[in-house]
């Protein structure tokens, strides 16, 4: 009775292994069938016993196993041997799952058990994945000439890839190695030493930076490398160390300095050329100019010369020294260096006032149409200037269209001002006023040079080649620009951009005295470093009747005025002069002395065009007779109508 139970209880815990056990078990005949299979089956993949009885396993196994598996089971059963396989089954969702069998043949049947090990090959085909990204970053890190180092806060080399390795043992004489502490590598060398700690001292302290500096022994290689660090953190977020990446950039900065270099020849030739050119073109006129002002002193000074031949020698050389003044100016344009008088203006009204003078330079034959905005545009800029630049760009418009075609004026608000030359559009408050002809158009390689001086496809003695030039520095000096459109053969449109302003319009002084008006003791202050012009001036002064005292600079003015200043009705003076300069004394006169009235006077003035008149009466040279007497008489009003309303 003792055996028969043993053998029930035996028999009894084999049946609950068979029907709780988490893995896969059964018996496989020849054909691929389990005979037999346990709960797990259902529990496992979602087949049930029925099912696996009538599906061969080939039919279960993934594409990529089937081979292999029916190779080793034929095996088992021909050698009658332990069966070890891992393949995966294809559960009833349509998913596989890696099984790991174990099988014995006995009977004709292999009697097997499977377990479940998706997870762990997951995870081995995860670990993989990682060795294999890690290998293929050790790879890259080692091949790269880019030098890398990690350090720990002790200066302790973490890791390094061979470039580093390489460079440091090139630079400092030693093969750095993981383990090994910096400073101590660096111990005998302290002038290296503290430059690499400094650098490294700033990573270490967590700063994240870039910067590019000279390492290593002069007396081996003392390369220029970029250098950036970047902080090292443990997996909770601790900061541990840094690590650099360092380039070597010396051959970098050697093309940079000689492609400098080069540019810097190149701007300088074309410097030279560009002078060269304007001096030739300048020296070309201004002989023109001199050539009959010199005949017309030469025949002056002929005995018995008549009056009418006398008279008109003098207008000859009135008139050229105007041409020359003209040509100054224009020069001073184009250079930035004019002294402007900006002011407000409605820029639609000075249209229309030159419209007139544009339809007589036209011609006949050239149709004018202007398009005016509903709303007065002002600009604050010089509007005689501005009138000078509308004729210049309308003449030029009339000979491209060789004075026969359509001109358009357009006057519009703008938003933003384009880009011109170097710099990129400029968003703001502009006035534009373009003017579009019919002409033959400008070709593309000529746009860059139609603003040159003296640049002209004139004939000889038919252009100077300035005018464009005027409107060019006009606009920049007004802080505005000038922009072309051309096509060959369809036309050009100029377009001139002016900084807008709200506000009136200014009223122009209506108290402009007579030309010549005697100076009846008025008491001047001359003001002028040039010996030559200060004894015109002075001359001049007196023969007008003005009494005079010559200053010949601005120390000089301001110890005469601070003698007796009362003694001064006005004070005149020159701009551009050594020490002081003309602005400046004015605004230390109006300091100190109120309201005595100061005239200035100048030609070619850096100081204006940086400064601007600051308010002061302003006489551009060369003055005449007449416009020196209007100018003083003129301030010196306008400070009588200030005494006497107050």
């Amino acid at each position: 009775m003792d055996l028969e139970r043993r053998v029930v209880e035996r028999t009894q815990a084999r049946g609950r292994t068979w029907a709780l056990s988490p893995d896969l078990m059964g018996g496989l005949n020849e054909h691929g069938y389990f005979q037999t299979s346990n709960p797990a089956w259902e529990t496992l993949l979602g087949w049930s016993e029925s099912e696996v009885a009538r599906t061969p396993i080939w039919d279960l196994l993934h594409p990529e196993d089937l081979e292999r598996t029916r190779t080793n089971f034929g095996e088992v059963l021909r050698e009658q041997r332990l069966a070890r396989e891992a393949n995966r089954y294809r559960c009833k969702d349509g998913c596989y799952r890696w099984i790991s069998w174990i099988g014995v043949p006995e009977d004709g049947l292999v009697y097997c058990t499977g377990r479940d090990i998706t997870a762990e090959k997951q995870r081995e085909a995860e670990l993989a994945s990682r060795t294999a990204e890690r290998n293929l970053l050790a790879t890259i890190v080692e091949s790269t000439d880019v030098m890398m180092m990690a350090c720990d806060l002790d200066y302790a080399i973490l890791a390094l890839n061979k470039a580093n390795a390489d460079e440091f043992e090139r630079v400092y004489g030693i093969r750095p190695k993981v383990g090994d502490n910096m400073l101590a590598l660096l111990a005998d060398q302290p002038e290296h030493l503290e430059q690499v700690k400094l650098g490294w001292g700033r990573g270490l302290a967590g700063e994240e930076t870039t910067f590019v500096e000279e390492f290593g022994d002069p007396n081996r290689e003392r390369p220029y490398y970029e250098v950036s660090f970047r902080t090292l953190r443990n997996t909770n977020g601790e900061r541990i160390g840094c690590y650099q990446f360092v380039t070597d950039v010396t051959e970098r900065l050697r093309e940079q300095s000689t492609l400098a270099k080069t540019q810097e020849h190149l701007r300088q030739s074309q410097k030279m050329e560009a002078v060269g050119q304007l001096t030739g073109g300048v020296a070309h006129d201004f002989n023109n100019l001199l050539t009959v002002i010199k005949s017309s002193t030469d025949l002056l000074k002929r005995p018995n010369l008549p009056e009418e031949r006398r008279v008109r020698y003098i207008a000859a050389i009135s008139d050229t020294v105007d041409r020359a003044a003209k040509l100054t100016g224009q020069l001073l344009a184009f250079a930035r260096r004019q002294a402007l008088k900006p002011e407000v203006f409605d820029v639609g009204q000075s249209v229309k006032a030159i419209a007139e003078m544009v339809g007589t330079l036209m011609g006949a034959r050239i149709a004018i149409t202007t398009d005016l905005p509903n709303e007065a545009c002002f600009a604050d800029a010089d509007p005689s200037q501005f009138d000078t630049a509308l004729v210049n760009m309308a003449v030029n418009a009339r000979d491209a269209m060789d004075g026969e075609g359509r001109l358009a004026i357009r006057i519009r608000a703008a938003d933003v001002m384009p880009a011109g030359g170097l710099h990129p559009p400029v968003p703001g408050r502009f006035v534009a006023v373009s003017i579009s002809d019919t002409g033959t158009g400008i070709p593309v390689e000529r746009l860059e040079q139609i603003f040159e001086p003296f640049f002209t496809t004139k004939a000889v003695g038919q252009g100077t080649g300035l005018g464009l030039s005027q409107v060019f520095g006009f606009a920049k000096q007004s802080g505005g620009e000038v922009v072309v459109d051309s096509e060959v053969g369809t036309g050009s449109t100029f377009t001139l951009y002016l900084p807008r302003v709200d506000g009136v319009a200014s009223v122009a002084d209506t108290g402009e005295p007579e030309p010549l008006v005697d100076g009846h003791g008025t008491r001047v202050l001359v003001v002028e470093d040039n010996v030559a012009v200060g004894t015109f001036a002075t001359q001049t002064l007196a023969e007008l009747g003005y009494l005079t005292v010559w200053a010949f600079n601005a120390e000089q003015a301001l110890a005469e005025l601070g003698e007796d200043a009362e003694r001064f009705d006005v004070v005149f003076s020159d701009v551009v002069m050594p020490g002081m300069d003309g602005i400046d004394l004015a605004r230390e006169i109006r300091r100190r002395h109120g309201n005595l009235p100061v005239l200035l006077a100048s030609g070619y003035s850096h100081v204006l065009a940086d400064k601007g008149t600051k308010g002061f009466e302003l006489l551009h040279k060369p003055y005449s007779v007449e416009a020196l007497s209007r100018a003083l008489q003129k301030v010196v009003r306008r400070r009588a109508r200030r005494r006497s309303s107050i």
